[in-house]
């Protein structure tokens, strides 16, 4: 790595993350000016750069077409499940079977597990709550559950996966 490629680094450990900032706080203002913008960037590059001892190994991403895939997939399962939910809450009788499950993962990687438990928090009507690294799991709480073994297929088929194949 040539010296200037070092310096470079430094100054901007997680250039996309960086900019992800700057974005979102573009959005969070809801204001576009030069000030803010100027504002945005310089967060974008603080931040990271601040926390940048903090964070673990970053995490190599084999294939990106799988990507653009799983998050192709998780935004119609956001907008599917968000429909799913109102109609469910919003029926005068809501016959809602709510449950906790464990979730076996196949993952090994920290990173992509990460991804899997805030997808399925992501994802209306089911939240990751709990991590236990020695069983390799994940306590999973749906707001309606009716087959357990479905709902541990969908995840694994739906998600788990194609993480799998992104991060292997």
């Amino acid at each position: 790595m040539t010296p200037s490629m070092r310096n470079w680094q430094f100054w901007l450990p997680h250039p996309l993350f960086s900019l992800f900032l700057a974005l979102l706080w573009l959005l969070m203002i809801n204001d576009f000016s030069m000030a803010h913008a100027l504002l945005g960037l310089v967060l974008g590059v603080a931040i990271p750069l601040v926390t940048h001892a903090f964070w673990p190994e970053e995490a190599r991403i084999r294939r990106p077409l799988p990507l653009l895939r799983y998050l192709l997939v998780l935004l119609m399962d956001i907008l599917r499940s968000n429909l799913v939910v109102a109609l469910r809450i919003l029926r005068p009788a809501r016959h809602l079977t709510p449950g906790f499950f464990t979730y076996p993962l196949a993952l090994e990687d920290d990173f992509a597990i990460t991804i899997l438990a805030s997808t399925i928090s992501l994802t209306p009507g089911t939240v990751s709550i709990h991590y236990d690294a020695e069983a390799n799991t994940l306590l999973v709480h749906a707001l309606h559950l009716e087959d357990e073994a479905e709902a541990i297929a969908g995840i694994r088929e739906r998600y788990e996966q194609p993480l799998e194949e992104i991060f292997r």
